[in-house]
């Protein structure tokens, strides 16, 4: 059975940023469904965060495993440091798993095509994307392109997030009422810390992603973009 026309598929990690764009997508299409990926992350958390946030959004939430197949990577091989710089690449960041949004898409599409919805989100953002080459949307226009010939079909790929910085997707959580569900039930953290609560969340200073995440917070706090 196909979905309506009006339906969207969100690419959702249970971070911060794909939990956003889950409440976007819900105000912008009539029915969501949300796909997440198993792929040997180090903080897999994230998918138990990720089925309770969907559980509440009452948005069905399906999980690929494809475990083994995106290596290279901080987030792969646990025994990394996810603060260093990449192995193969200095100018990248060691959490740059090669590859994993090319592969997410792929698949989303494909999944999506196979439910009638053309139109995929997700949290990719440039402005903010830690240095991460595939969350540009450069590549995104590039994927989207190459999957509507691929499947024939019209593919349009959201990203509400592209050129917000972190504060400014806080100010975007806040603004779709959901500041708190973000706040206290997404994961971002890299070591997959969740016994740390801070006023932006759970997880410690010790990575990138937590880095980020307290500064986007205080940040928007101060603009008074919070409430």
């Amino acid at each position: 059975m196909t979905e309506s026309p009006l339906s969207a598929l969100v690419l959702f990690s249970g971070g911060q940023d794909s939990t956003t764009c889950l409440f976007w997508a819900k105000q912008q299409f009539e029915k969501v469904v949300a796909l997440g990926f198993r792929y040997g992350q180090k903080h897999d958390v994230e998918l138990k965060q990720a089925s309770l946030i969907a559980e509440k959004a009452n948005v069905p939430f399906h999980v690929i495993d494809i475990t083994g197949m995106l290596k290279g990577s901080a987030l792969t091989e646990h025994n990394k440091d996810v603060s260093a710089q990449h192995e193969l690449n200095p100018e990248l960041p060691a959490s740059f798993v090669p590859g994993r949004n090319a592969v997410f898409l792929t698949i989303a599409t494909s999944y999506a095509y196979t439910h009638g919805i053309t139109d995929i989100v997700g949290g990719m953002c440039q402005a903010d994307y830690s240095g991460y080459p595939d969350c540009r949307r450069v590549f995104v226009d590039s994927l989207q392109t190459s999957m509507t010939l691929a499947l024939d079909n019209d593919v349009r790929i959201h990203t509400p997030l592209m050129y917000k910085s972190k504060a400014e997707a806080w100010k975007l959580a806040y603004e779709l009422g959901v500041l708190e569900i973000v706040r206290d039930l997404s994961h971002t953290d890299y070591n997959g810390d969740r016994t740390t609560y801070n006023e932006w969340g759970y997880g410690r200073l010790d990575n990138p992603a937590s880095i980020l995440r307290a500064k986007g917070y205080e940040e928007a706090k101060q603009k008074g973009w919070l409430g």
